[in-house]
């Protein structure tokens, strides 16, 4: 985790990303979550960052991405 002028990112690993279809679902809903000011999906890596106003909400990401059909696997 790194926090650069009151942005913190947080990177996660997630499982069951393909395709750009994956990358653009996973940057809607995570994005529309309080707080949540940017995400980078990286379909190569598995890796997820997530950069918000402050400490994200871990319950939350991992409730989004399972609804949308992936798995969040931990923090990277």
């Amino acid at each position: 985790m790194a926090s650069t002028a009151n942005a913190v990112s947080t990177t996660y690993a997630v499982a069951g990303m393909s395709c750009g279809h994956c990358r653009a679902t996973l940057t809607r809903v995570i994005g529309e979550l309080d707080g949540v000011t940017g995400v980078d999906v990286e379909l190569e890596t598995g890796r997820v960052t997530v950069t918000g106003t402050g400490e994200p909400d871990d319950a939350a990401i991992a409730e989004v991405v399972d609804e949308a059909g992936y798995e969040l696997t931990g923090r990277v």
